[in-house]
């Protein structure tokens, strides 16, 4: 089922969600809806989504990103390295990505975030898996696993002191942090 994705303004965004017990009935319907809900989000197109913005607030999420495709409960980090990413110029050297978030639709900002995590999780059948993840993809599950631990990426901004910009049609305009 399809359900309304939470406004960064509401309470519950902010609370740290708790561990899954067991892959049941349950937490398989939750996992269809956050891929039904995901699916369906087209401007703007989202890469991933937390249980805590369809307002449950347990440790899963999903990604849908050009075949990377995870179901993740109860990630926990093992390492973070900050690695080198690289530009699309060729040089390397840590990149700025630019990361919105489905909960603030059409604002993003310049974040950088670690270039490679290992993450220890279960998949949605209740396996039990450790996985490392590089580049975009780490992005991604560094955002998701923020959601899960009541952070928002403004907050990763305003750590970066970067700017937030709304993006209007083909208008990029930097706006005031909330």
């Amino acid at each position: 089922m399809i359900r309304k994705i939470l406004s960064s303004k509401e309470p519950s965004l902010r609370q740290k969600s708790r561990p899954v017990t067991k892959i049941d009935k349950k937490v398989s319907q939750l996992i269809a809806d956050l891929k039904d809900t995901l699916r369906v989000q087209k401007d703007p197109e989202g890469v991933g989504l937390a249980a805590p913005q369809i307002g449950k607030n347990i440790r899963v999420f999903i990604c849908n990103y050009k075949g990377f495709k995870r179901v993740i409960a109860n990630p926990e980090i093992l390492q973070i390295k900050e690695g080198k990413l690289h530009s699309a110029k060729g040089t390397s050297g840590k990149k700025e990505i630019l990361e919105g978030c489905l909960s603030l639709p059409n604002y993003y900002g310049p974040l950088v975030r670690a270039g490679e995590v290992t993450v220890k999780y279960l998949d949605e059948s209740g396996k039990n898996l450790t996985e490392t993840f590089t580049g975009f993809n780490a992005q991604i599950i560094l955002h998701e696993i923020d959601h899960l631990n009541g952070v928002l990426f403004l907050d990763r901004l305003f750590e970066q002191k970067k700017p937030l910009y709304k993006v209007e049609g083909n208008e990029w305009e930097e706006v005031d942090l909330p």
